[in-house]
C-alpha cells in the first residue's frame, strides 16, 4: 500500500454499514474487522435503523459489546424516518416515510439499544417526507440533544429547500446533508446542493461513490458506455485503477466531501482509500463530466 496520511483518510472516508447482514462475519469476526477499519484511519460508522431489514445496528452493537473501548474511538451515525415493511414490525403495513416526533424518539432510542451505546454522535433524517413538520422534528431533536442520547443531527438526500426548511428550526447547525454523487450521478450538482453545502461550509456525506458498481458492469447505457472508457483512459495516465479514478473525482469536489465506503471486504478499503493520493487535473475531471453528458459544455 502506498503511504497514506491517516489523518486525511479520517477525515475523508465513512464505512457505511447498508450492506453489514450481507458481510457473514461471525461477531468475533466483525469485531475485528472493525478493528481493522480503525488502523486505516476510518473511524467513522454509517448505520440506519432500517438496514438489513433492522438487524445492522443489533449486528454491530453485539461486535462492538466485544470490546467497549472501541466506542471511545469512533463515531456512530444512524438515520431515521422511514418505515418498512418488515416481520419485527407487524405493525408497519406500508413502506412510508415518518418524521413525527414519535418515530424518530422511538427509532433514535432503538438505535441506542441495537447498537448498545448510550450517545450517537450523529443522527440524520434518512429523506425528506411530504408531511414533515419542521418543528416537530425540531422539538424531538431537542429532547434526545438535551437527554445526551444524540450530540449532533443533519439530513440525508434533502434538497437545499428542504435543509434550510429544517434548519430555520434550530438553535444550532445540521452537520451534514448525505447525499447522492457518481460519475454517473449529478443530480446534486445539477440542485444546488454542493453549492449550498458549500457556502454554509458544512461538509457532504456521499452515498453510492461508484454508482452501486454499475461503472464497472458491462451496459448498453451508452452514457455509462462513455464513462467506463473515460475512466480507462485516465486511469492508465495516473497509473492506478480506474475506480481510484472515480473516487478521486469526488474528492476533487471544494467542498471537500467525505465518502461512504460500503465494502465489509478489507482488501477493498485498502484499495479505495488510496485514492486520496490522486489529484485529478482539472482537464480530466472534465472529461469525466462531459463523458456522462454526452455533449459540450456551453
Amino acid at each position: 500500500m502506498s503511504e497514506i496520511d491517516l489523518n486525511v483518510v479520517t477525515k475523508r472516508f465513512i464505512l457505511g454499514c447498508w450492506r453489514l447482514s450481507e458481510w457473514s462475519y461471525s461477531t468475533s469476526g466483525l469485531n475485528k474487522y472493525i478493528q481493522q477499519v480503525i488502523e486505516l484511519g476510518i473511524n467513522s460508522f454509517d448505520h440506519a435503523d432500517i438496514y438489513g431489514d433492522y438487524s445492522c445496528e443489533e449486528l454491530f452493537g453485539n461486535a462492538l459489546r466485544l470490546t467497549p473501548s472501541i466506542r471511545q474511538t469512533i463515531k456512530l451515525t444512524s438515520k431515521c424516518g422511514i418505515k418498512l415493511q418488515s416481520s419485527k414490525f407487524p405493525q408497519h403495513t406500508q413502506h412510508i416515510y415518518d418524521t413525527s416526533f414519535q418515530h424518530i424518539i422511538r427509532a433514535a432510542e432503538r438505535s441506542l439499544a441495537n447498537l448498545q451505546t448510550d450517545y450517537l454522535d450523529l443522527l440524520l433524517i434518512h429523506r425528506p417526507d411530504p408531511l414533515m413538520d419542521a418543528a416537530e422534528i425540531a422539538l424531538a431533536f431537542n429532547q434526545l440533544k438535551k437527554a445526551g442520547k444524540v450530540l449532533n443531527f443533519g439530513v440525508s438526500n434533502f434538497t437545499p429547500a428542504q435543509f434550510e426548511l429544517l434548519q430555520s428550526y434550530l438553535d444550532y447547525p445540521l452537520q451534514t446533508n448525505q447525499i447522492e454523487a457518481s460519475v454517473l450521478c449529478h443530480e446534486n450538482f445539477l440542485n444546488g446542493n454542493f453549492d449550498h453545502l458549500q457556502m454554509k461550509r458544512i461538509i457532504p456525506q456521499i452515498w453510492s461513490p461508484l454508482a452501486g458498481g454499475r461503472i464497472f458492469t458491462d451496459s448498453n447505457e451508452i452514457s455509462i458506455q462513455r464513462v467506463q472508457a473515460a475512466l480507462i483512459k485516465i486511469a492508465r495516465n495516473y497509473a492506478v485503477a480506474p475506480d481510484l479514478i472515480a473516487l478521486a473525482w469526488l474528492l476533487k469536489l471544494p467542498s471537500q466531501p467525505q465518502i461512504i465506503l460500503g465494502s465489509g471486504k478489507l482488501n477493498r478499503v485498502i484499495h479505495a482509500i488510496q485514492s486520496i493520493n490522486i489529484n485529478l487535473s482539472r482537464d480530466d475531471w472534465f472529461e469525466l463530466w462531459v463523458s456522462f453528458l454526452g455533449h459540450d459544455i456551453a
